[in-house]
């Protein structure tokens, strides 16, 4: 019998990850990750340390509920830190960790991706919508 050491066990349980299964972690951590207020966060913090009512004001739309809930998350799996500083009144800073700013990178490439092509997917969305429009009305039997 083989006799395998724990980091051998792990390693062989990281190859055997596939997100394409329902059950994966790496699924899950997928879904995480790619939520639109994560990205906008993890790219907020790439300026460097930010307290919560900066983050609120930058990423419009994003409620109290939902900032706080991504700011949580995002501690838990290691992306970010939270350090409360005592004073009065108590401040609280979050900023990114070096696991953060490796998917930060990513999240900002895609950010900036889609600033940059939106012209070109709308014009898309645009051509795709009026081909959808003339065969709807062409197979209504109005035609």
């Amino acid at each position: 019998m083989v006799t395998r050491t724990a980091q051998e066990r792990r390693d062989d349980e990281k190859r055997a990850y596939d997100a394409y299964l329902a059950a994966c972690p790496a699924r899950k951590l997928l879904d995480e990750v790619s939520g639109k207020w994560v990205s906008l966060v993890l790219v907020a913090l790439g300026d460097g340390p930010q307290r919560y009512s900066d983050l609120s004001r930058r990423i419009a739309g994003v409620s109290q509920k939902m900032l706080t809930q991504t700011l949580r998350t995002l501690e838990r799996d290691g992306l970010l830190t939270r350090t409360v500083t005592p004073c009065v009144p108590v401040r609280v800073d979050y900023e990114l960790t070096e696991l953060g700013r490796s998917l930060r990178q990513l999240l900002a490439g895609i950010k900036d991706w889609a600033e940059t092509r939106f012209d070109e997917v709308e014009t898309a969305r645009d051509r795709y919508d009026a081909r959808s429009a003339a065969v709807t009305i062409g197979s209504d039997g109005a035609g």
